[in-house]
C-alpha cells in the first residue's frame, strides 16, 4: 500500500526539528491538519508530517494503527507492538530524510495515535525526545522509565471514550519513576482534537524545559555570592 502520509511542512534549509503526528482510529493523516498548521506557525524550521496508518478502520471510514475490537482483548498488546514496530521504521526513515536526530524529534498522537506514541516511548534507544499524548493511554504502564526525555499528557475531562483517569494514573506512575512529565486535564472538552488541546501542545513544546536540562544548568551555574 502506498504511503499516504501528509507532508505539512518541509523547510528548504536543514530542518531544526522533526514533528510527526499520529491520527485517531477511523481518521486519516488529513484529519490532523488543524494541529499541523498551528505547529507550522510555531515552528517554521521544523519538518512536520502527519503519518498515515496502513489498515482500513473497522468502522466505515478512515484508517487505524491496530484493530481495537470491543470488549476483552487479550491480544491487544501484540497488535500494538506490531504497530509500534512499523512506527519505529517510519520515524527512522523521516529522521534520515530530514537529517534530524531523535533528540530533536517529537511525536504527537491523538486517541489511538496517542496510545501508539506512548508505547513508542518505551523503545530503546530513544526514538524521540518528546511525546505529546492527546486523549490516549498506555496499553500497559511501563515497568521501567521510558527512554523519552519528556511526556506531555493532554486530556479532555469529558472524554467518554478514553477516560482522563488514564492520563492521571500514568502521569503519577511516571513521576514516581523520576520521569519528566506534564499532565493537563481540560474541562468541558471531550474526545476530540479541541483547539484548547492544540494550544496546550504548542505551549508545552515551545516552553517546557526538560528536568535534566534544568539540572545541568543549575550544576553549571557559578555559586551565588
Amino acid at each position: 500500500m502506498p504511503d499516504l502520509s501528509l507532508i505539512i511542512q518541509e523547510p528548504a534549509d536543514p530542518a531544526a526539528q522533526l514533528i510527526l503526528l499520529c491520527h485517531a482510529a477511523g481518521a486519516d493523516a488529513a484529519s490532523l491538519l488543524p494541529l499541523g498548521e498551528r505547529l507550522c506557525e510555531a515552528f517554521p524550521r521544523a519538518t512536520i508530517v502527519s503519518l498515515q496508518a496502513d489498515a482500513p478502520a473497522t468502522s466505515p471510514h478512515g484508517f487505524e494503527w491496530f484493530a481495537s475490537p470491543a470488549g476483552a482483548d487479550e491480544k491487544r498488546a501484540v497488535r500494538v507492538a506490531h504497530a509500534v514496530a512499523a512506527l519505529h521504521t517510519s520515524v527512522r526513515d523521516w529522521q534520515e530524510r530530514s537529517g534530524v536526530p531523535a533528540a530533536a524529534t517529537a511525536l504527537i498522537g491523538v486517541s489511538q495515535g496517542a496510545e501508539l506514541v506512548l508505547e513508542a516511548s518505551k523503545l530503546q534507544p530513544m526514538l524521540a525526545s518528546r511525546v505529546v499524548a492527546m486523549g490516549g493511554r498506555f496499553t500497559t504502564l511501563p515497568d521501567t522509565a521510558p527512554a523519552v526525555t519528556t511526556i506531555h499528557f493532554l486530556h479532555g475531562k469529558l472524554d467518554a471514550l478514553v477516560p482522563y483517569s488514564h492520563s492521571v494514573i500514568a502521569a503519577h506512575h511516571l513521576r514516581d519513576m523520576g520521569c519528566d512529565i506534564t499532565a493537563e486535564v481540560v474541562p468541558f472538552v471531550g474526545h476530540e482534537l479541541h483547539p484548547d488541546l492544540i494550544e496546550l501542545a504548542i505551549t508545552k513544546l515551545s516552553t517546557h524545559i526538560a528536568h535534566h536540562l534544568w539540572t545541568a544548568a543549575q550544576e553549571a551555574a557559578p555559586p551565588s555570592a
